[in-house]
Parts: structure tokens; sequence; C-alpha cells
């Protein structure tokens, strides 16, 4: 059984990740969502275990000292990161798995793992984004402008992913993401059988 494929997700706040990931899954693509941990505090709609594992920040940094994270960030004021284990059980069952991280956790997974595949979503234009984060009705006016700002620098950061997404419209956004999962599965699957075959 070959090992699975991890897949790195990263986009500004507002930009429609967990959309785009909650149809993707529902498609039938070998596609696990690897829950991540995070201290921030539970939104409405979003289930312990499920939206992620909500920690305090003393649980979440015994959870860095014991090298329980494949990869973690502070993010807003927040610590954000992937428990270890969970992904190598996935990866080692033939499963592909996705990460939805910050570009520095990105990064971290990239340099720990250089065959993880990053994809980048970018929102139509910082006006829609502005739009979108305002229309959450989840955050005051101080904290939309600081996610606006951090957008900006993480914007500049998409040129280091392998993929980038611009969603516009989900449906066509989805439709680019299914394909790239599609695409990097066929190639992996081919290279084995090459590999294989050289080595009969």
């Amino acid at each position: 059984m070959s090992r699975g494929i991890l897949f790195v997700v990263s986009a500004p706040a507002g930009c429609g990740k967990d959309s785009i990931l909650e149809k993707a899954l529902s498609k039938d693509i070998n596609l696990t969502y690897s829950v991540s941990a995070t201290t921030r505090t539970m939104r409405a709609g979003e289930t312990e275990g499920i939206s992620y594992y909500f920690k305090s920040r003393e649980e979440f940094e015994k959870m860095i000292k014991d090298g329980e994270l494949l990869e973690h960030t502070e993010y807003c004021g927040n610590y954000y990161g992937t428990p270890k284990q969970t992904v190598e059980e996935i990866l080692a069952d033939g499963k592909n798995v996705v990460l939805k991280i910050e570009i520095e956790g990105a990064g971290n997974v990239k340099k720990m793992l250089p065959e993880a595949v990053l994809i980048f979503i970018l929102p139509p234009s910082m006006e829609e984004l502005s739009r979108r984060l305002h229309k959450r009705g989840t955050e005051d006016e101080e904290t939309i402008q600081k996610r606006l700002k951090q957008a900006e620098t993480e914007i500049s950061c998409a040129h280091s992913y392998d993929y980038v997404i611009v969603n516009g419209d989900l449906d066509a956004a989805v439709n680019d993401f299914v394909s790239i999962i599609k695409a990097e599965g066929f190639r992996a699957e081919r290279n084995a059988e090459l590999i294989s075959g050289l080595n009969k």
C-alpha cells in the first residue's frame, strides 16, 4: 500500500477555505480532514473535535512541550497546531490528508515533509474580502481591520505555494481544488508504477 499525500491549505480569514473543504470532502476523492487544535474561542456552529480541538493556552503549551504537534503557530493572539500522531496514522493507511493551517505552519510542514502539496486560496479582491468579513458578523471592527492587514501579508506569500485558487465562485473553486487532489493522486500512482516497474 502506498503512503497517502499530505495537502496543506492556507488562506486569509474570509476567503472561504472552510466552505471549499466542506464541499470537497463530501466528494469521493480519497481525502481526510485532519482537525487542528487551537486556543481561540469556539464560534457559533462549531463543534469540538470536528471544527477544532479547543484547548486552553496551558493545554496547548503542554502539547508543544511534549512534542505532540506536527507544526504550530500563533496567529492573531491564538495558538493553532496540528496533532502529529493522527496525521501519521492516516497517511500510513494510504489515505490523503488535508490540513487547514496558517502560512508559518505550512512552511514548517514543507520543511519537515517536502513532499507535502501546498494550496493557497485567494479572495477575488481585498474589497470583497472586507465585505465577507463584515458580513460574518463574528468580530468587531478593530479585529476585522487586523485581519485585513494580516491578509495582505499572507497574500504576499502565496507565490511560495504549489497551487493558488481564487475563490470568486465557490463551485468553481471547489472544482479547482478537487482537480488538484485528483491530479496529485494520479501523479503519485503513476510515479509509483514506473518505479515499481524499474525495480522488477
